[in-house]
């Protein structure tokens, strides 16, 4: 029997355990662990009853139920599973491709766009000021910037800073940056349900990580209460950040 095992069992199973670890770490991601478990242990029995103890009736009851879930599981993970495809399709290699196909050489936010948000965000972290950007990477924002007021305008610090003032009619809203230019501000995140995130983070907080679980984008927070820099990236949350390391995040390659 072990001399049938060969180079492409090897893959089929390291392709497997791939997976199943893929999905393990976006189950904890969302918050869903329990339920990931409860599936590992269903499938188990499943194949106890199907393969091993050969039980004809309860497995065909276990087959049913399992063509049946997988469909359910489609439609309870399907913000999971989009996140899965956004992030394959942002890969560096992917993402050089599909811009060489598209023509679409420039438009990543470079330096020169970077600086003046780490600006506002330094000065708006000194004051108090708390403030939400969305950075467009390769997935289109489009769904989001139409929730907001567009502006369309050059990246600009002072501009940034007075959407963001207190007394601003937009400044408890997202603001999305596209393309090298101010899309829209006021715009609606989804909020991320994630248990573990720290008890003293705010909404802001929660919208972006939620953000940065449906799409390839950077998001910036600034604290209310405690001018801390936070960014968020694909489902991960780096608080209390320093100006140099808010800009080595953003200029990073993407």
């Amino acid at each position: 029997m072990l001399l049938d095992f060969g180079i492409k069992d090897f893959i089929d199973i390291l392709l497997v355990a791939s997976i199943m670890y893929y999905i393990y770490k976006m189950m904890k991601t969302s918050g869903s662990i329990n339920l990931f478990t409860g599936i590992i242990i269903f499938i188990v029995i499943w194949v106890v009853v199907s393969q091993v103890l050969e039980m004809k009736l309860l497995g065909s009851i276990l087959d049913k139920v399992v063509g049946v879930g997988a469909i359910a599981l489609i439609i309870l993970f399907q913000d999971d599973i989009k996140r899965f495809l956004l992030t394959l399709g942002s890969h560096n290699q992917t993402s050089a491709i599909f811009k060489w196909l598209t023509n679409n050489k420039n438009t990543d936010t470079g330096r020169e766009e970077i600086m003046p948000i780490v600006m506002a965000c330094m000065s708006m972290g000194k004051k108090k000021v708390g403030a939400l950007i969305v950075i467009e990477r390769h997935s289109s924002l489009e769904n989001i910037v139409r929730t907001g007021e567009i502006i369309d305008a050059n990246i600009n610090q002072r501009l940034i800073e007075n959407i963001f003032f207190k007394n601003s009619p937009l400044h408890d809203g997202a603001m999305v940056i596209s393309r090298k230019r101010i899309r829209a501000a006021g715009c609606i995140l989804p909020v991320s349900h994630n248990l573990d995130i720290p008890k003293d983070l705010g909404l802001r907080h929660r919208a972006a990580l939620g953000m940065s679980q449906e799409s390839d984008a950077d998001i910036v927070i600034v604290s209310e209460e405690t001018g801390g820099i936070s960014v968020a990236h694909n489902g991960e949350l780096h608080i209390r950040i320093t100006p140099e390391e808010l800009e080595r995040l953003l200029t990073r390659e993407s």
